[in-house]
């Protein structure tokens, strides 16, 4: 077969292995969640929203039951009165420390050149088509 690549039991592969972690992970407000949980410990829900700041109760609702569902967070229920429900990253969400880290290095270092690379192009010196490697389209096959 050419052209995709299939798995043993029929089912596409993927073309980057690594497209299910940033799916988990890398999600609109994931991080920034795992960052503060990791940084300020234990949260009730308010405290969680505030830390973050723009999202909405909806929102972070919503991610921090995909995440409990994941695995990287863990909700804590106290039936008292009035209930109170605390989150705290897991283990397994603290094992993407690394992770993190590396990118937050990788980030002070390049997230210059990275702007660098945005003003020459808005200047239009990236502006243009982008050039092709090869023969063109219309030369027609190699021979």
């Amino acid at each position: 077969m050419s052209g995709s690549a299939w798995r043993k039991d029929g089912g596409p592969e993927q073309a980057c292995p690594i497209s299910p972690v940033l799916d988990i992970v890398f999600s609109r407000w994931t991080t920034p969640i795992l960052w503060a949980l990791n940084e300020y410990g234990t949260q009730r829900f308010v405290q969680l929203q505030r830390a973050i700041g723009t999202i909405t109760p909806k929102v972070l609702t919503q991610r921090l039951r995909q995440m409990e569902r994941d695995g990287l967070v863990v909700r804590t229920y106290y039936p008292e009165v009035p209930p109170r429900v605390e989150y705290e990253i897991s283990d397994l969400g603290r094992s993407l420390a690394p992770l993190f880290a590396t990118l937050a290095e990788w980030s002070s270092g390049h997230l210059p050149l990275v702007e660098e690379a945005r003003e020459r192009f808005d200047a239009g010196e990236g502006a243009g088509p982008a050039p092709v490697a090869g023969p063109s389209p219309a030369a027609g096959p190699a021979r």
